[in-house]
Parts: structure tokens; C-alpha cells; sequence
């Protein structure tokens, strides 16, 4: 991971806490490997989906909006009521027309280009984490959502712009701590998943980039200020007892049934 060292840097800076070791040594059990890569899966498509959501409410014209709704259709369907599989979303990740900007917001055009472009990215390593588990014979049968993203959004702003700023803040934290789990998680993996996860860092490392400069573009005033409060409560989420294991979840409490 040295040759990473460069890249994870700013990102551990930005992060107001490590992963916890605790965490890191559950999850690289064999045993845990599956509820890993089912919640990794599923973690991929909701980053795919809140940048959607985003560039539908603030960006996009209403053709567009519906030419994005089409495009996550088949990755949707899987993921909640289990239609299709690792055939069916073959070569899916395609959209069918151009997406255009709503020609009244001064920032509709650098949302759409950075959305987009992650959109494409996430939805590619979805499929990725999905290959990965039909190799290895890990049926995906749905999983639950952990505290992590929840308790995050349960503090943004109601208010916009205020509120679009907050998500893209949160969309940063959210990228910048799946890289940094990545990076960690990597060396204790076997050597075709801990490539994968390894190949996985720019991409994730350049997402919560994007994420902080659309917010500072969007917001009139200096915005770290808030980007430091969600920075506490993220790291807060991370360092605290968790009882539901996930790929986001904080410090790893075992839960014993009965005497």
C-alpha cells in the first residue's frame, strides 16, 4: 500500500478518525466475508442512487430525469426484489440519451459532469462485488441498512441550499471513509479481493473531492465550518459501540443470547 501513501494522505486528514482495529480484524474473518461484500454491494448502488437523486431534483430537465430513473431500473430491481442476476445486468451500465441541465441553475452543468461520470463508476464496481460473489457462491439475499448513513443525513439542514450542501458534504465523508476502509481492509483479504479493493481507491479517493467542491461551489460562504461538524459526528459513528456489523458500522460489540 506505499504507493498509496500519497493518495490516502489527504483523505486520513480529512477524516477526523481512523477505522478502529477491532473492526478491521472482524471484518476480515472469513466468516464475515459475505455480509462484507452483500453490504458493499449495496453500498455501491446507494452511492450511485443519492447521486442521482441529487442531479434529478437540482440539475436536470424532465426528459433527463426519466432517461436516469430507466438507467436504474435493472440494478434496482435486482437489489430489492431480487430480478435478475449476474447475467441480466451484464453490460447494463449504459445510458440511453444525454442527460441536459436545467438552464436556469448556475450549477446544473459541473453537478451533472461529476455525478454522472460517479454514477458510472459505482454502478460499474456494483457489478464488480457482484462477480465477486457469484465466484465464490455468496447468494445475495438482501441485507439491512446499519446506523452509518441514517445518522448522518438525520442532521442536514432543511432548508435548500443549504440542504443540498449538507448531502454533498455527507456524500464526501461517506466516499473518503470507504476509501480509507479499502485501504485497510485490503492486506488482510486474499489476493484477487484485495486487488479489487486496492483498484477501488482512486476512484473513491477523486468521488469525496468532487463531493467537497460542488458543495463549496454551490454555498455563497467558506464551508468548513460544516464540513467540520459532519466530520465530528461521522467520526463519532465510526468510533462508537455497534452491534449491526457492516462495511460503515463503528466499533464491532459481540451481542450473547441467553445465560
Amino acid at each position: 500500500m506505499d504507493e498509496y501513501a500519497e493518495l490516502l494522505a489527504p483523505i486520513r486528514h480529512f477524516l477526523h478518525c481512523e477505522t478502529p482495529d477491532s473492526w478491521v480484524f472482524k471484518a476480515s474473518r472469513p466468516e464475515n466475508l459475505p455480509i462484507i461484500l452483500k453490504d458493499h454491494l449495496l453500498c455501491e448502488l446507494k452511492a450511485a442512487q443519492s447521486a442521482m437523486f441529487l442531479i434529478r431534483k437540482y440539475a436536470v430537465d424532465k426528459d433527463s430525469a426519466a432517461v436516469l430513473f430507466e438507467w436504474f431500473k435493472p440494478y434496482e430491481s435486482f437489489a430489492y426484489d431480487k430480478i435478475g442476476d449476474v447475467n441480466t445486468l451484464r453490460n447494463k451500465n449504459q445510458i440511453s440519451k444525454q442527460i441536459l441541465a436545467r438552464k436556469q441553475s448556475a450549477y446544473s452543468q459541473d453537478l451533472i459532469d461529476k455525478m454522472v461520470l460517479l454514477i458510472k463508476e459505482e454502478l460499474h464496481h456494483f457489478y464488480q462485488v457482484l462477480e465477486i460473489m457469484h465466484e465464490r457462491n455468496i447468494p445475495y439475499d438482501g441485507i439491512t441498512a446499519g446506523r452509518y448513513a441514517k445518522g448522518l443525513f438525520s442532521h442536514i439542514s432543511p432548508h435548500d441550499p443549504s440542504t443540498l450542501v449538507d448531502k454533498l458534504i455527507i456524500g464526501a465523508y461517506i466516499e473518503a471513509r470507504s476509501c480509507e476502509r479499502f485501504a485497510k481492509l485490503a492486506p488482510f483479504l486474499d489476493e484477487k479481493l484485495a486487488d479489487f479493493y486496492t483498484s477501488l481507491l482512486r476512484s473513491e479517493a477523486r468521488h469525496y473531492q468532487d463531493y467537497l467542491q460542488l458543495a463549496q461551489l454551490i454555498n455563497k460562504q467558506d464551508i468548513t465550518e460544516r464540513v467540520h461538524y459532519f466530520g465530528v459526528i461521522e467520526a463519532e459513528l465510526i468510533s462508537t459501540p455497534d452491534s449491526d456489523f457492516k462495511f460503515h458500522s463503528g466499533v464491532p460489540i459481540e451481542i450473547n443470547i441467553g445465560n
